[in-house]
């Protein structure tokens, strides 16, 4: 289900998939990996051994690719990649499908992304784009499987353990995040 969280960044309220934590501090536009940084926006970010990569999409072309290729670096980085099961191929599958559902709503409803933000922990991983666009991602109801198009807010849905909107009071645009499982 969607969420909007309405709340300044220190007032996160309370949060329906019982996510715990601590999240903090603005978002720099540093395309290099940050370590022990946890996620600006959404409900508190994952929190113990908190890892934060961050890319900025700044005169980027061809940003679908690019993000999925900075999040299977940050896999590899991580060890989610190579997998060694099939449990934690799917996975990463998973994870990369979400940013490229994130990212590819980004371009076709909004101004185009501005950032994304990969936090991960030993139990989550969360994905975070930032645009500048005004609009609301919602699954298309109803879901319709044999209709072309309109399939990833489902998808996200589908995937992710929880997924919202923060939209920053006097600031144009949205971060949209999604939480899913690491493997086992």
């Amino acid at each position: 289900m969607s969420t909007t969280r309405p709340y300044p960044p220190g007032d996160r309220g309370p949060e329906p998939s019982g996510a715990s934590g601590v999240s903090g501090g603005g978002a720099p536009t540093a395309s290099a990996p940050e370590e022990g940084v946890t996620a600006p926006s959404g409900p508190p970010a994952p929190t113990g051994g908190d890892r934060v990569r961050r890319l900025s999409f700044d005169d980027q072309s061809g940003v679908v690719p690019l993000a999925r290729d900075f999040t299977r670096q940050a896999l590899y980085a991580w060890g989610w990649l190579p997998a060694a099961t099939a449990d934690q191929r799917a996975a990463a599958e998973d994870v990369l499908l979400v940013v490229s559902e994130l990212v590819t709503n980004a371009c076709l409803h909004a101004e185009g992304p501005d950032q994304l933000a990969i936090t991960r922990n030993n139990k989550v991983i969360r994905i975070e784009v930032t645009d500048r666009g005004a609009g609301q991602p919602a699954p298309r109801t109803p879901h319709r499987a044999g209709r072309p198009g309109g399939h990833g807010m489902f998808i996200v849905q589908r995937l992710c353990l929880d997924w919202g909107v923060v939209r920053d009071p006097g600031v144009a645009g949205k971060t949209v995040w999604a939480d899913l499982g690491a493997p086992a």
